[in-house]
């Protein structure tokens, strides 16, 4: 038998915070995280390098709104490279001022696969991927192509634009996710109720390095983390086990920001699943779309002028307002909802 882990009458679930996240905390409703951040970092953070770097990145959203599909990325990418630098300084991570990733152009059709994207061993960019413990692999560079396709916010619009490409789903709706506990022993771990569209033998095994179907439940399809840990009592959140357990759950999942949070399994069964944090991939995609912007601006218009228009267009104009929302609770640790609107 087992029972549902709750916190003040409400389910332990996952946050969308992966470093610092309140457990005990309540959904920000807010149009946008601007001002609630910078009075965060005015109330939580003694040095105000980070409020700087926050109120810069503003700027640059504020202007990309404005901007043509050829110039928005340039901003965009600043945007991103000033909060990125605010959540560094929040956390005391010491960066130097190379943005740490470059790109290149292979020879041929403008395709997107033709545009790559390098890792350098330092600068911002690479302290980014550390914070979320990745770059574990030896992979150091990476095609926009493949980027895109990683990226949950705008995977509709790939799979549409690539119509004929094989196994091209990485990701798997959740309707829930939540965390249970053994009624006779403190073993613990975390339960994800899949989207009764993706239920089903296919859906075990693409998950099945991290995941296996729990026997526990019998009218939804749930499926369980094949790792456990310790709960005992409410205390157990601010234990380092149990945060670092967390991560590992995290890393597995990303989800789209609006009104109502949708989350989503990342399948890594396959190649082309890229082992990056969503802010990271955004990052870097976004990066070599403002090299383009600012160095060669007509392969950038011939992109947008090819079939791969669509897919271009949905990145630049959903990556700002995703990566805002998603380092926003990376800064904070707060969970950041868009208030409905009546009509």
């Amino acid at each position: 038998m087992i029972r549902i882990i709750k916190i003040n009458k409400r389910e332990l679930t996952i946050k969308k915070s992966y470093g610092e996240p309140n457990f005990n905390g309540q959904s920000i409703l807010a149009s946008n995280p601007w001002e609630y951040v910078e009075l965060w970092l005015k109330r939580n953070n003694k040095d105000n390098e980070a409020l700087f770097y926050w109120q810069q990145a503003k700027q640059f959203y504020e202007a990309t709104e404005s901007l043509p599909l050829t110039a928005a990325p340039l901003t965009a990418y600043y945007c991103f490279l000033n909060a990125t630098k605010a959540l560094l300084s929040v956390r005391n991570i010491s960066f130097n001022k190379y943005h740490g990733v470059s790109g290149y152009r292979k020879p041929g059709d403008y395709h997107l696969e033709n545009e790559i994207i390098k890792v350098k061993e330092e600068g911002i960019f690479p302290e980014l991927c550390k914070y979320f413990g990745d770059l574990d692999t030896p992979k150091k560079e990476f095609t926009l192509k493949d980027l895109l396709r990683n990226l949950v916010y705008i995977h509709r619009a790939y799979c549409l634009t690539y119509t004929s490409e094989t196994n091209k789903e990485i990701f798997i709706p959740i309707n829930r996710i939540y965390f249970v506990q053994e009624k006779d022993s403190n073993v613990a771990w975390c339960c994800i109720e899949i989207d009764e569209k993706y239920t089903g033998a296919d859906t075990e095994r693409m998950l099945k390095n991290d995941f296996e179907r729990d026997p526990n439940f019998d009218e939804n399809f749930v499926v369980r983390s094949n790792s456990s840990f310790e709960w005992d009592g409410n205390k157990t959140m601010e234990d380092e086990k149990f945060i670092t357990y967390h991560k590992e759950i995290r890393k597995n999942l990303q989800y789209i920001a609006g009104t109502s949070s949708r989350w989503y399994i990342k399948r890594n069964d396959i190649d082309e699943s890229i082992c990056l944090n969503s802010l990271s991939i955004t990052f870097a995609a976004m990066h070599r779309l403002s090299e383009l912007s600012r160095y060669n601006p007509l392969v950038l218009r011939e992109h947008l002028d090819s079939e791969q228009n669509w897919l271009l267009s949905e990145f630049i104009n959903s990556a700002p307002y995703q990566f805002i929302h998603e380092i926003a609770s990376e800064i904070t640790g707060e969970e950041f909802l868009v208030p409905r609107r009546g009509l």
